[in-house]
């Protein structure tokens, strides 16, 4: 069954899922692109944290759900690919000499590590987002279903955990590496009545 233009129709739940998927893409989009522009350094750590953590909640969705396969087998053009260079240099800029970690590869394969940067691992997820943005915003709402979904498991999802890993931990570091006569101080101060 298709509609007027010749798309497929699409299942309430699906589309449900799809614009849900595409609002939390936008926020992210949006997120990162402040943090990039620096709009906020003090507040940047925290924010990247929050819309990780909710993509990654979008993200499980997606993989819960049945595999999502469009009627045709090829995906239609979106256009060009928006250039991400400025924004990766921008947010390299921003995590200069905090910006590379080191991630396990497979955890269910072994131990072999492989060096990332949060400022590649975003740009990326920003990348595998656009794309089905592009599709979602041209009402191929199959179309990027089946993209977010694929472009989550391979890809996107395993950047966007291993980089909210790498986020909270330089967070912990931020707040929790005090100097110890600070440290005694502070608990000091909260054990008097």
């Amino acid at each position: 069954m298709s509609t007027d233009d010749g798309r497929p129709t699409v299942d309430a739940d699906l589309r449900d899922i799809a614009d849900s998927v595409a609002s939390e893409a936008r926020g992210f989009l949006t997120t990162v692109t402040e943090v990039a522009a620096g709009s906020a350094p003090e507040a940047s750590l925290p924010l990247l944290l929050l819309a990780l953590s909710d993509l990654l909640a979008a993200g499980a969705r997606l993989g819960a759900t049945t595999d999502v396969v469009p009627p045709s087998r090829f995906e239609p053009d979106v256009g060009p690919d928006a250039d991400l260079e400025p924004l990766r240099v921008n947010l390299s800029n921003l995590f200069d000499g905090i910006d590379e970690y080191v991630e396990v590869v497979d955890p269910l394969l072994g131990p072999e590590v492989e060096e990332s940067t949060i400022s590649g691992d975003l740009v990326a997820i920003v990348g595998a987002l656009s794309q089905g943005l592009a599709h979602h915003g041209r009402g191929h709402v199959l179309e990027a279903l089946w993209w977010w979904q694929f472009s989550y498991l391979s890809d996107w999802g395993e950047r966007a955990a291993s980089t909210l890993r790498a986020i909270q931990t330089i967070l912990a570091h931020v707040r929790l590496d005090v100097e110890d006569d600070v440290a005694a101080e502070a608990e000091y101060d909260a054990l008097q009545p």
